[in-house]
């Protein structure tokens, strides 16, 4: 049989985290065992009933079942601009500052292909979403930087250990995987140090609505208009399996997505971006989060502080995060080696060393699992020490 070779770029990528995972995890399975999944960050939640009636109704029509435009659709687009007026109080132009993508994640690399020569740098946070440091940079033989996150301080990015030669930073809070969060005075901070070092600012805000305690994600908009920011629908509305996202910002940093997009696809399907502007639609007028989302927000909340406490309980400092569905800890061992006994136990969670080097020994767990399956995993754990006592 032929042997085909593979770039060297491509031999340069690391196996995406969450595949390995699945293959692990489909072995127990296979094997029988009872799987609580803590790992991927794909909510289990489904999506509201208004969501998916938008979508089966749109998806009857002729015309909707065309191609759609790489921009997005005029409508979402509309959509999207008066959301940010509503939530953030930031004004856009849909034909110029808004472009709907197929989920943030082909954003967040194209954007790097629109803008970054080989041989420049892109600063990547670590630990951190791994297209950052892995796709985006390879695919265009670009340098990347991984500047470390600290616990000591809160999983901010310290600006100090950024190169000011850089021509990208990706930032990203409320934060995966540590579930930190920043407030807008410090995305002033980091807008004022892109601007003064010509660093475009790629704000990754997935989870702008996945808060608790009170807190409320700001948009790196709000510090200024020249920066481009990355949203989804899949964590705010349970519409992983939907592909559906958005990237705002700077025309010119919208156009040169576009211009990328334009080469590569054809946009997310219109039945899916009318259910899209459906969800949008929902917030009021001064951006109150709405009834179906905010009872989301209130069951993963309950499942939080359940797991958080339990495995304070269980001996492990674990802090109570205020954004995101993840929960963030150091495991006491390396990454993998606590990983792989925890699926012993029938436990899925995430190695942190797969989000950067500076996370060895730290461990993400997703709260994909309703409170009586934590506490199901949380009493294998607890076995599992009293035998190893």
């Amino acid at each position: 049989m032929t042997k085909f070779e593979q770039s060297e770029r491509l031999k340069k990528l690391p196996p995406y985290l969450f595949v390995r995972l699945e293959e692990l995890t489909a072995a127990k399975k296979k094997e029988g065992a009872d799987i609580i999944d803590f790992g991927i960050g794909d909510p289990d939640l489904p999506a509201s009933e208004k969501v998916i009636k938008a979508m089966q109704i749109a998806a009857e029509a002729n015309e909707n079942q065309k191609y759609s435009s790489s921009q997005g659709e005029k409508f979402l687009r509309d959509s999207v601009a008066k959301w940010y007026r509503k939530r953030f109080s930031v004004d856009l132009d849909p034909d110029t500052q808004v472009c709907i993508t197929i989920g943030s994640k082909e954003a967040i690399f194209n954007i790097s292909q629109a803008f970054v020569n080989p041989g420049e740098k892109i600063i990547a946070p670590s630990p951190g979403y791994p297209v950052y440091s892995g796709a985006s940079t390879l695919f265009n033989e670009a340098e990347c930087v991984e500047v470390p996150l600290r616990e000591s301080q809160n999983w901010l990015l310290d600006l100090s250990e950024c190169p000011v030669d850089a021509k990208m930073l990706y930032l990203n809070y409320p934060n995966n995987p540590t579930g930190a969060t920043c407030d807008l005075e410090y995305l002033h901070k980091v807008y004022d140090w892109c601007g003064k070092t010509d660093t475009i600012l790629c704000y990754d805000n997935a989870y702008s609505e996945m808060c608790f305690d009170g807190y409320r994600a700001p948009s790196a908009l709000q510090a200024g208009p020249d920066c481009i920011e990355f949203g989804s629908f899949s964590k705010t509305f349970n519409m992983t399996g939907f592909r559906l996202g958005y990237a705002v910002g700077h025309p010119d940093l919208v156009g040169g997505l576009k211009k990328c997009k334009g080469q590569t696809d054809s946009g997310a399907p219109v039945f899916i971006q009318k259910a899209g502007a459906v969800a949008l639609d929902a917030y009021s007028d001064d951006g109150t989060t709405p009834k179906g989302v905010q009872a989301n927000m209130d069951i993963l909340a309950e499942r939080r502080r359940v797991l958080v406490n339990g495995l304070n309980d269980l001996g492990y400092k674990v802090a109570m995060p205020r954004g995101t569905f993840y929960v963030w800890f150091n495991s006491g061992v390396g990454s993998m080696e606590f990983t792989e006994k925890m699926l012993e136990l029938g436990i899925v969670v995430t190695p942190g060393s797969g989000f950067g080097k500076s996370a060895e020994g730290y461990v993400r767990m997703a709260v994909t699992e309703p409170v009586e399956r934590i506490r199901e995993a949380l009493n294998r754990m607890k076995k599992a020490q009293d035998i190893n006592k």
